[in-house]
């Protein structure tokens, strides 16, 4: 065994010691008692019991993100266990990232997230949908490892789904909430629901508004303040079961962002004098993001032991994102990201289960759009910069199916595949070098895309276009063996295969020779693990240790010009443990802890001459933890106080692929890009009666001062590297009214 590996091999032992012992209260348990209140998910396509799925699933309900400050996807990291999550545009196209698994240091609208996003199970291709408001939610599903059968697209890390409330057909029920936190931010949401007719039809229509000031201060005279709120979302969902075979669920959703950007961190001079929530920026822009949807979900019974379920979906939105890349007055880097997408999807999925046999198999079709135009403004004597235009478009074709067989009473076996051909092409695609102010007129002088030399050497030809397309074939699947001792804990045993389609380069607009497809990412994961109760429902745990052989991870090299790349890591290897528990030691007590070890090391890659084997993964701490709870502490006025304070912690964790080291013959200063071990504490104390909730609370308790993103930019020739600082303390309150 390696050095490396001898803390993994620790914790598991320690971890298997602290359940074992509790185990033997379990089997005293009654039945009722060890199924109680036991969370469902749809991890495997079907309803089961949480600690029945022998997968490593985090699942959070909606009562549970309000009480850790979650309001946002981009804050799930503080919840589960060996993920983070990242961007360069604050929450807005966050990048998601499962054991060291995710787009790396990858900024570019055009690439698919190797953690598959769905939406009641609808998979969502655009990132930038990515970043939504949490409201008016069921539950959050987080799978971690590959799940490259059942779910299936662009899955290498995991996936995640966020299931909305749909309605249940039965009375009437709603709640209106209203905030104010710090920044002078006004929060509002709500939902209601209606039976139209009993146990036949219902409509549920629910909403989110978010408008706050800049949470970090501008100190340029008249500038605006980074990171402020400008959020509302809606949306309806209409249920019907005109027969007790046929249930139809129908859901359309709607909403835009339009707060500034992200600070940034950069020119060191303009920084002089500054706290670190403080920026001097000249240009602050604005993050205007937008996304719709509507989806079909038709599931009908054929009998005892047969269903059919067909979900239909069209999703479209864009992101016009203004942001001023330098941190300084100085107009030294400002970009416009724009794009506009669409996407299509429709699954045809079967559920058997008798003799002994639980079967999920089905069909799949996906299709997405991208059309993006960039502008890249840049210090070139005279002013001016680069244009930026493309299309993309990429279909999924798929056919999958997963068996849970019985081979004995409480031994199960399951066989899983799916067969995806995926096709892409990138068209319609120029670029340009051009003259001209910020905001003002654009004036061609030279074509950059197509031309294989250095910009400025090919003439200007508004008629020159340049066009590729790639297809790639990929079989993945899943091996598992589970046995399910008469105390109720599940051990299981997995190989699972996940594939993330080959991908072009959406930042080459300086030459098309750094445009190219590049080849599709596949980890062979290896997982064991065990999950169960102790005591009833004193103690609840989960843990597992995996191991994985990724290749050809997908990353963006930035090199002098400036000039981006996308190329692959050859191979790497990841390999960690994850452990979660619940503890109830007394009534109106309730303990969650998580915790995750990741050792994540590239095996042989070599960017700009620097041999970089041996590193470590971006995003990917070696540790991470969770632990809170949720402490009722008295009754009073009629109703119950109840403090929640919860903590998250991350070991230092990298945000490019060579770690501290530099390239040969380049200015870069890559130690820069990175964050220290950190922890930070949420808190809400609430009063909660029948019908009314008031809550008071703090995230970031401490005011840490942590960086979410770093990119290198000093090895593109500019003087600085760009840093982008994560939100300081806010705190507030809200009242909830439940009807």
């Amino acid at each position: 065994m390696t050095m490396a590996a001898k803390p993994f091999a620790a914790a598991f032992v320690l971890a298997l010691s602290c359940t074992v012992s509790p185990m033997a209260l379990a089997q005293d348990a009654t039945p009722e008692a060890a199924v109680d209140g036991d969370i469902v998910v749809t991890a495997q396509r079907r309803e089961q019991s949480l600690l029945d799925v022998p997968l490593a699933v985090t699942a959070l309900g909606g009562d549970n993100l309000a009480q850790r400050g979650i309001t946002n996807s981009a804050q799930l990291g503080d919840a589960v266990p060996n993920l983070q999550i990242n961007s360069p545009y604050g929450s807005t196209q966050p990048n998601f990232s499962l054991r060291g698994i995710g787009v790396a240091n990858e900024y570019n609208s055009n690439q698919a997230s190797p953690v598959g996003v769905y939406l009641d199970d609808v998979y969502l291709a655009p990132r930038t949908s990515h970043g939504m408001g949490l409201f008016d939610l069921d539950r959050i599903e987080v799978l971690r490892g590959p799940q490259g059968t059942l779910f299936g697209r662009n899955t290498t890390g995991g996936a995640i789904n966020f299931i909305t409330k749909k309605p249940d057909l039965s009375g009437a029920e709603g709640y209106l909430q209203a905030g104010y936190a710090n920044f002078d931010t006004f929060t509002a949401q709500g939902a209601a629901e209606a039976t139209l007719s009993q146990d036949k039809v219902g409509l549920r229509v629910a909403g989110n508004y978010a408008k706050g000031d800049g949470q970090i201060r501008n100190v340029f005279p008249g500038g605006r303040d980074a990171m402020s709120t400008d959020t509302l979302q809606g949306r309806v969902s209409l249920r019907a079961m005109p027969s007790e075979a046929l249930d139809i669920t129908l859901r359309a959703y709607g909403g835009r962002d339009r707060g500034t950007q992200a600070a940034v961190h950069g020119l060191a001079p303009f920084r002089t004098g500054l706290g670190f929530f403080e920026i001097n920026e000249n240009r602050v822009g604005t993050n205007r993001t937008d996304a719709w949807g509507f989806s079909a979900n038709v599931s009908l019974e054929l009998g005892d032991n047969l269903s059919l379920t067909s979900i239909t979906s069209y999703d479209g939105g864009s992101q016009n994102l203004q942001q001023a890349a330098d941190g300084s007055p100085l107009d030294i880097l400002d970009i416009n990201w724009r794009s506009d997408y669409r996407q299509f999807s429709e699954e045809l999925r079967a559920n058997y289960d008798g003799n002994g046999v639980n079967f999920v198999g089905g069909l799949f079709y996906g299709w997405d759009r991208n059309i993006t135009d960039n502008t890249f403004n840049l210090p070139l004597p005279p002013a001016g910069g680069f244009f930026q235009h493309y299309r993309q478009v990429r279909n999924s074709y798929a056919v999958f199916g997963q068996a849970d067989i019985d081979l004995a009473e409480k031994l199960v076996l399951t066989l899983g595949a799916r067969f995806t051909h995926d096709t892409s092409r990138y068209d319609d695609a120029y670029a340009y070098l051009f003259v001209g102010e910020i905001g003002a007129p654009q004036i061609p002088i030279a074509t950059t895309v197509p031309c294989p030399g250095v910009a400025g050497t090919c003439a200007y030809n508004p008629a020159a276009r340049f066009a590729l397309s790639d297809r790639n074939d990929a079989l993945t699947g899943r091996v598992a063996l589970s046995y399910t001792f008469d105390s109720g804990t599940l051990v299981y045993a997995s190989y699972n295969r996940g594939y993330r389609a080959g991908a072009v380069n959406g930042g080459g607009y300086t030459s098309s020779s750094g445009i190219g497809y590049i080849k599709p990412e596949r980890v062979n994961a290896y997982e064991v693990g065990f999950k169960g109760r102790a005591g009833g429902r004193l103690l609840t745990y989960a843990v597992s240790a995996f191991y994985y052989d990724y290749t050809n991870q997908q990353l963006q090299d930035t090199r002098a010009g400036p000039v981006s790349f996308l190329v692959n890591a050859p191979k790497s290897e990841v390999y960690g443990l994850e452990a979660e528990t619940t503890l109830r030691p007394v009534d109106g007590l309730r303990i969650d802890a998580s915790l995750g070890l990741l050792h994540s090391q590239y095996k042989r890659l070599t960017l700009q001459g620097a041999d970089l084997s041996g590193n470590r993964l971006p995003f990917a701490p070696s540790v991470t933890a969770q632990m809170g709870f949720e402490w009722d502490m008295l009754q009073v006025g009629g109703g119950t106080l109840t403090f929640a304070p919860n903590m998250a912690y991350a070991s230092r964790q990298f945000f490019s692929p060579f770690n501290e080291e530099n390239a040969p013959g380049t200015p870069q200063l890559n130690r820069e890009l990175q964050q220290g071990a950190n922890a930070k504490v949420n808190a809400s104390l609430s009063w909660t009666s029948d019908a009314i909730t008031v809550r008071a609370f703090a995230n970031n308790l401490f005011n840490r001062e942590t960086y979410g993103y770093g990119l290198d930019l000093r090895g593109a020739g500019f003087p600085y590297n760009f840093l982008v600082p994560a939100a300081p303390r806010t705190y507030g309150a809200s009242v909830r009214y439940s009807f």
